[in-house]
């Protein structure tokens, strides 16, 4: 992963470029087509995704919540708070996006509070919804 094109991210923006080269490294990139079910509900979370092009769908309980846009991400939740997908997130374009799986993730939230301030907020934000 090209550590210049995580400093455009929303929520990895404000970060030296030392850990952006250490979060360089401990994401990959993934492109998905329209169709395919990143994440459902129920099933234990294991990854940790932001959308870098593409949109998809977040459903729960077979329900539309939200569209998600280049920027948001998603995975959170489970990695964090329940262990299991509070929903089922489905790509509605074709996708790139960047991957982080869960024990990176927690080093990530050890090593860069400011991005695990961040993470957090937008929980205690869906979760509240």
């Amino acid at each position: 992963m090209d550590a210049g094109r995580l400093a455009g991210i929303a929520i990895f923006s404000g970060l030296s470029k030392g850990d952006l080269q250490k979060l360089a490294g401990w994401t990959d990139e993934l492109s998905v087509p329209a169709g395919y079910e990143l994440a459902r509900e129920g099933e234990f979370a294991h990854e940790f995704f932001v959308i870098q092009d593409g949109t998809a769908t977040v459903l729960q309980g077979g329900t539309e919540l939200a569209q998600l846009v280049p920027g948001d991400f998603f995975g959170e939740i489970g990695l964090l708070e329940t262990e299991r997908r509070t929903a089922s997130v489905v790509a509605s374009t074709p996708m790139e996006l960047i991957v982080m799986f869960g024990r990176e993730f927690k080093q990530m939230e050890k090593e860069m509070p400011s991005v695990a301030d961040r993470v957090r907020s937008a929980i205690r934000a869906r979760l509240d919804a």
